[in-house]
C-alpha cells in the first residue's frame, strides 16, 4: 500500500472554497488566486490522498465523488478546529481565562443556570467551562480550595476571604405527598410537622460540618442529593422544603401538597456569586457574575 501524504491546511481551505463557491474559477476569485493555482492545489491534494475528490468528466461543474464528500466532512472539522485554536489564542492575548470553573448550589433554578451558560457559550465560544454542582457549604469550600474560580451559592458562603455579589434568591416550599399525614391537616401544621420525619439536605463540606440548616422536626433523614430528596417526598417517606421551581409542577399536578408551616411559608434561600479575594475574576468570569446578577 502506498503511503499517504499529509495535506496542508491551505489545500483543505482550497477544497472548501471550491465546494462553497461552486467552481474552480469562483473559488479562485474568492481566494484572490489564479484558477490554475486552485486546480494545482486540488490536483496535489488528490495525489497525496490517492483519491479522486471531484468528478470532472461526467459533469460540467466540479462534483464531489463519494470519497470527496467523506474528505470534505473531515476538512470542515479541521478548519473549525483551526478557527477555534485561533480564537482561543486571540482570547489569551486579550486576557481571557484559558478555562472558567464554576460551582453552583443545587438550589439554583435550572432555568437560570441554562440561561447563563447558553449566553456564556455565545459570548465566549473559545473558553471551555468546567461545572460542579454542590450543596450548602460545599460551594464555598470548592472556591476556597481553588477547585472553582466562581461559585453561586446560598447563605453558607460568608467566609471572610470571599468576595460576594448578590444574585437574588429562590423561595423554599415545605411540601409532602398528598397522602402524607401532614397533607390533610387544616390550618398551620407547624407543631405536627415536628413529629414527622423531615428530609434534610446534608452538608458534605468540612467548612460547615455538624451545623444544621432549616431543621425543624425532631426526626430527620439526611440526604446529600436533592434528586433523591425529591423522589422520597413524592413517595411520602417524609416532608421537607424544596426550591419552588423544582416542585411547582408537582404541586400543580397534585403530586405534592404545599404545607402551611406559619412563618416558614415565606422562606427564601438567598444566593450570591462568590470568588476568592486574592484571585480577581477575569473577563469571562466577570461576565458570568454580571449575567447571574442581571437575572435577579
Amino acid at each position: 500500500m502506498a503511503s499517504l501524504g499529509t495535506p496542508t491546511l491551505d489545500q483543505l481551505q482550497v477544497l472548501l472554497a471550491v465546494v462553497e463557491a461552486g467552481s474552480f474559477a469562483a473559488a479562485a476569485r474568492r481566494l484572490n488566486r489564479a484558477t490554475s493555482a486552485v486546480t494545482y492545489a486540488i490536483d496535489n491534494l488528490e495525489a497525496q490522498l490517492g483519491l479522486a475528490l471531484f468528478d470532472r468528466v461526467a459533469t460540467r461543474k466540479p462534483s464531489l465523488t463519494p470519497a470527496g464528500r467523506a474528505v470534505l466532512t473531515e476538512a470542515r472539522a479541521v478548519a473549525r478546529g483551526v478557527d477555534l485554536l485561533r480564537a482561543r489564542v486571540q482570547g489569551l492575548l486579550e486576557g481571557l481565562e484559558p478555562e472558567v470553573s464554576l460551582v453552583v448550589d443545587v438550589m439554583l433554578p435550572t432555568a437560570r443556570l441554562v440561561d447563563a451558560l447558553q449566553a456564556f457559550q455565545a459570548e465566549f465560544p473559545s473558553v471551555p467551562l468546567r461545572l460542579h454542582v454542590e450543596g450548602l457549604g460545599a460551594v464555598a469550600q470548592l472556591v476556597l480550595d481553588g477547585t472553582a474560580m466562581l461559585g453561586v451559592g446560598g447563605p453558607l458562603t460568608t467566609a471572610l476571604s470571599l468576595e460576594r455579589t448578590w444574585i437574588g434568591g429562590v423561595r423554599l416550599v415545605p411540601v409532602a405527598a398528598p397522602f402524607h399525614p401532614l397533607a390533610g391537616r387544616r390550618g398551620p401544621a407547624a407543631e405536627a410537622a415536628r413529629d414527622h420525619i423531615q428530609l434534610v439536605l446534608t452538608d458534605r463540606s468540612p467548612l460547615t460540618q455538624g451545623r444544621d440548616f432549616g431543621v425543624f422536626a425532631r426526626r430527620t433523614w439526611r440526604l446529600a442529593d436533592l434528586g433523591a430528596k425529591h423522589a422520597l417526598l413524592l413517595a411520602g417517606v417524609g416532608w421537607g422544603s424544596m426550591p419552588d421551581p423544582v416542585v411547582r409542577g408537582d404541586i400543580e399536578a397534585s403530586r405534592l401538597v404545599e404545607l402551611d408551616l406559619g412563618d416558614w411559608r415565606d422562606a427564601v434561600y438567598m444566593m450570591n456569586a462568590i470568588h476568592r479575594g486574592d484571585r480577581p475574576p477575569g473577563p469571562a468570569t466577570r461576565w458570568l457574575i454580571e449575567r447571574f446578577a442581571g437575572q435577579a
